[in-house]
């Protein structure tokens, strides 16, 4: 009985991994602690249609539509 020994090139190692089954069970819902800031949109708009967030060197618009739904874009 001979044994072949087979090596990967270095990095495959990682394929060689077997792949862990995803689990499709549905998620519970996340319900926020009572630790979470809420902050009413009326506060943060004081009555105008849009607001600039900077965060970390970016600019991020938060708008409010016609149908009163808030859009946040980059």
């Amino acid at each position: 009985m001979t044994t072949t020994v087979l090596s990967l090139p270095q990095g495959a190692e990682v394929l060689a991994r077997p792949f862990r089954l995803l689990s499709l069970k549905p998620s519970s819902p996340v319900t926020p602690d009572a630790s979470t800031r809420r902050v009413s949109s009326q506060v943060l708009l004081k009555g105008g249609r849009e607001l600039v967030i900077q965060h970390q060197g970016s600019e991020y618009h938060l708008r409010l539509t016609r149908n009163d739904k808030l859009i946040l874009t980059k």
